[in-house]
């Protein structure tokens, strides 16, 4: 192993507490920031990972982590939010967290001579994408690849697990609506678990031919969205009507969920970005399997 410590930054959300537990396994020395020690406080107990109260927004503080982990160091960004206020080309949330961070980080990491940096996008991610996420992450890509460092880009399709918010909401909604209208039903995606992502970045780390490369990840089968659902209806033994509607009353249905209260459980933009389909491309071989060895765990593993 010729990297030993590692600037998890991301670290206390959903892939991020797989990630960090992974390279723990792994004996690296982990830093993990976060805004308040206690969102992380499940990785506390794990051997050399150190959780620290930082603003990671801040390029001092982002100057400081660098230092900390080192010239030898390894950078890992898996910082994403999923939903914002409308804005051309993208609200200040997506501008904040995948445009300005990663342009952040690269000059912290540039200040200080660090060299491997492990970034997380998004399968669909574009510039000229539909969605303003699909355009934010498509410039954070941007960025990462006109730099100068030792990058790797992750673009998985939708992450499931047993804490997921996707597969997790669905159900939780199926619960208490016999009835669910649906936008975008017949929409595709290739969901892929969270544990096999995680070991992809953690072994990408020492794996120089990953290196100026961007890997598609996804799971073994495609769904539509309609099929998601009813799975996860399945999952907590409680399935509803499943109504496909169309685009239009599902934008409008998408605009008053923006302001319920509570987390938002669908935007106009998670429409737009569903105009794609979220897969593998035709004809393309699946990363987890050709270059990192990993068998896609199926959707099914949620029902053991």
């Amino acid at each position: 192993m010729t990297s030993s410590n590692v600037l998890l930054i991301g670290g206390s959300g959903f892939v991020g507490r797989q990630v960090a537990s992974k390279l723990a396994s792994a004996g690296y020395k982990v830093v993990l920031p976060t805004r308040k020690s206690i969102y992380a406080k499940d990785l506390w107990v794990l051997p050399n990972v150190q959780v620290i109260e930082a603003n990671v927004h801040d390029p001092v503080v982002l100057n400081d982590l660098c230092q900390r982990i080192g010239k030898d160091g390894v950078v890992i960004n898996l910082v994403g939010v999923l939903h914002d206020k409308q804005g051309v080309p993208y609200g200040p949330g997506f501008e904040k967290n995948h445009v300005e961070l990663p342009r952040k980080i690269i000059t912290a990491m540039t200040n200080n001579h660090l060299c491997r940096y492990i970034h997380m996008s998004a399968l669909g991610a574009d510039t000229a994408g539909c969605s303003m996420y699909q355009r934010s992450k498509g410039e954070g890509e941007a960025l990462v690849k006109n730099s100068s460092l030792n990058w790797t880009i992750f673009r998985p399709s939708v992450i499931f697990g047993e804490d997921d918010s996707f597969i997790n909401l669905f159900g939780t909604l199926q619960k208490f609506a016999p009835v669910m209208p649906l936008a975008g039903a017949g929409a595709k995606f290739q969901p892929v678990y969270v544990g096999d992502v995680a070991e992809a970045f953690v072994r990408a780390i020492n794996m120089g031919n990953t290196i100026g490369q961007t890997f598609d990840l996804v799971g073994s089968r495609v769904y539509t969205l309609a099929e998601l659902v009813k799975f996860a209806g399945e999952k907590v033994k409680k399935s509803s009507w499943i109504v496909p509607i169309p685009r239009v009353l599902g934008y409008l249905q998408a605009y008053m969920l923006e302001f319920m209260p509570g987390p938002t459980l669908m935007s106009r933009d998670n429409l737009a970005s569903m105009q794609q389909d979220n897969v593998l491309p035709l004809g393309a071989e699946n990363a987890l399997e050709k270059t990192f060895g990993i068998t896609p765990q199926p959707l099914e593993v949620l029902l053991q």
